[in-house]
């Protein structure tokens, strides 16, 4: 992509499609999300920012700038928005369970927003909001409540992160683009 003279020169956007790893480099031969983008990316050190796993998908940033990767990525920094699809029946005391947080062994899990947005047989579309984001951190966080009809855990199918603090995904899967100059200033202000 061409860049143009209101283009960020520090942060960058992927549609992060699934089945790709969030590395630079993987030790099994999997495809990595550099397998996507321009060799320059690589070459110049263009790291991303949070993670997604292998399974996941959606917004991706990248940055060579150490500072803006904590910003974004320390709890309480940035808001992301993820929509996920989970098997089972989600109820309302599952939602307020997600809200006040689950222990876990990698910590408290739990979610700022969580709005149900349909079903489909035994299945829930779920809108979370998170400000941080632990190792498999929704997958986890839903993955210790259980399904009241069934008594087996609910289990995350798809997920999908669809914004980063206000940065709404608007690519196609597998595609990328740089930001402008005013959504690198709403992300990150005057750092």
């Amino acid at each position: 992509m061409n860049r143009t003279t209101n283009d960020s020169k520090k942060l960058l956007a992927l549609n992060k499609p699934k089945g790709y790893v969030v590395t630079r480099s993987d030790e099994l031969g999997r495809k990595t999300v550099y397998d996507l983008l321009p060799d320059w990316v690589f070459d110049e050190g263009w790291m991303p920012i949070g993670r997604l796993d292998l399974e996941s998908k959606g917004l991706l940033l990248f940055t060579t700038n150490g500072k803006i990767g904590n910003l974004l990525t320390k709890p309480k920094g940035c808001k992301k928005v993820y929509e996920i699809w989970v098997r089972g029946h989600v109820t309302d005391e599952h939602i307020a369970e997600a809200k006040r947080g689950v222990e876990s062994k990698y910590g408290l899990l739990k979610a700022l927003v969580v709005e149900k947005l349909g079903t489909g047989g035994a299945k829930t579309k779920l809108k979370i909001v998170i400000d941080e984001g632990k190792n498999r951190h929704i997958r986890r966080l839903f993955g210790a409540m259980k399904d009241p009809k069934f008594g087996t855990p609910l289990k995350v199918l798809e997920l999908k992160r669809v914004s980063i603090g206000g940065l709404v995904l608007d690519l196609e899967s597998s595609q990328w683009r740089w930001l402008s100059l005013e959504e690198e200033r709403i992300l990150i202000g005057n750092l």
